[in-house]
């Protein structure tokens, strides 16, 4: 592990409670946080005044993605949904797992070019019955790959060739080449094992330079690696389970960080006022990269 000294600060952005936050993303356009809290169910967004806009989901929400023609697509437990936020009359537009009711989607992103990427999670977390799913841009819908718990650690590599994406409770996250012009993937192999570690990889992104942070949930802390899986960086944050991490801000070099308490017994919330709250960590000397939108 690197043991270069740097110099950032950790910021409470907003203080809630959130049950499970998730999948912060910058819009590019509104230059404004979005996240979800997975459970409440709600997305939410981060006001220029540190207020915090929530809107309630119909079902469990396990991600979402912004769209090139404007609106937002997200995850829901009962499918991949075009969200009407002034409205609240969402659509579906498939359930990709039907004779799954119980599975829910979970974290996912879009590619380069698009594409909405997404797994599935059965309600426990021992049964490997979830799924990899990719949305395409005529909403058609297709499984590639299956045997997941829980699935987590989506991200791609800045020059599109890799994704990166696992099993936070099969302690594996997968590597994959990614093939950019057709969309197939190929190669699975391990990129980061972490049975017998005292943290699980939750949510993830890569950084400009091709490293790649997860939140290291259950040890309170980001965890930035190299290309080959080696731990390069940890970041210290004020709660004992970070769920996810992204890059934001008008030059993308702040460092967004959800958290949980659905985690936490009750007296060891009283112990952790900010487990559930929304971070900003400033001042990592490095940059993101601008997060993909939905191409239609």
């Amino acid at each position: 592990m690197s043991d270069k000294k740097q110099t950032h600060e950790v910021e409470v952005v907003a203080r809630v409670r959130n049950i499970v936050g998730e999948t912060p993303v910058w819009h590019p356009i509104e230059q404004r946080l979005y996240w979800v809290d997975t459970r409440a169910p709600s997305l939410n967004r981060l006001e220029a005044d540190g207020a915090v806009t929530t809107w309630q989901m119909p079902a469990n929400i396990g991600s979402f993605v912004f769209r090139r023609s404007g609106g937002i697509i997200g995850a829901l437990k009962t499918g991949f949904h075009e969200l009407d936020l002034a409205g609240g009359q969402h659509r579906l537009i498939v359930d990709p797992e039907p004779e799954k009711p119980e599975n829910r989607l979970n974290d996912g992103r879009c590619d380069p070019r698009g594409r909405y990427w997404c797994g599935s999670r059965d309600p426990g977390n021992e049964n490997p019955g979830g799924s990899l799913f990719r949305l395409d841009a005529d909403l058609s819908c297709r499984r590639m790959d299956t045997g997941f718990i829980v699935s987590n650690g989506m991200a791609f590599s800045p020059d599109g060739q890799t994704m990166v994406f696992g099993d936070s409770r099969g302690d594996v996250m997968w590597r994959y080449t990614l093939d950019m012009d057709s969309g197939e993937i190929s190669s699975r192999e391990p990129f980061l094992e972490t049975r017998n570690l005292p943290w699980r990889i939750d949510g993830a992104t890569f950084d400009a330079d091709g490293y790649y942070w997860c939140a290291l949930i259950g040890y309170g802390a980001i965890g930035r690696f190299d290309p080959k899986g080696r731990l390069d960086r940890l970041v210290q944050v004020p709660v004992t389970h970070p769920t996810m991490c992204s890059f934001g801000g008008p030059d993308l070099d702040v460092l967004y960080v959800t958290s949980g308490t659905v985690f936490l017994q009750a007296d060891s919330l009283e112990q952790e006022p900010l487990a559930g709250s929304l971070f900003a960590v400033h001042g990592l000397g490095v940059r993101g990269m601008p997060e993909p939108l939905f191409a239609a």
